[in-house]
């Protein structure tokens, strides 16, 4: 895997925040125990562990992608609530990170462009 640019950061903080992610209008996860990983240029992303998502709703895709400061990640599909369709693509983990960032392994995170995530509590503060 390439050396990843320099003053580029990931870190990661397990927090009691509740998170819930709903997706048209189903409670797909909920957690009071997601890992708050925060990482240069991007948003605060809350990695919910997957004995709190319900994991019946949804399927892994042939989809994989690869980010030098996390490693491989793998995607899973929505299969949607009574009359609403699949939604591909909606959720990712990385079951085997970088060494960097082992917190994060096999915990899913949400696109907010497709979930409503609702986080109740502050966010723990980054490690210095």
């Amino acid at each position: 895997m390439p050396t990843p640019p320099q003053g580029h950061l990931v870190t990661t903080v397990h927090s009691t925040q509740t998170v819930t992610i709903e997706i048209d209008g189903e409670i797909v996860a909920r957690s009071e125990r997601p890992v708050v990983l925060y990482e240069t240029g991007l948003p605060i992303r809350y990695y919910l562990p997957p004995d709190d998502v319900e994991l019946t709703r949804f399927e892994p895709t042939d989809t994989h992608t690869t980010c030098p400061f996390k490693g491989e990640a793998s995607y899973w599909t929505y299969q949607g609530n009574g009359g609403t369709g699949p939604r591909t693509d909606v959720a990712w983990a990385y079951t085997d990170p970088i060494d960097s960032v082992p917190d994060i392994a096999g915990h899913l995170c949400f696109y907010d462009t497709v979930a409503r995530i609702t986080v109740e509590g502050e966010p723990p503060a980054p490690p210095a």
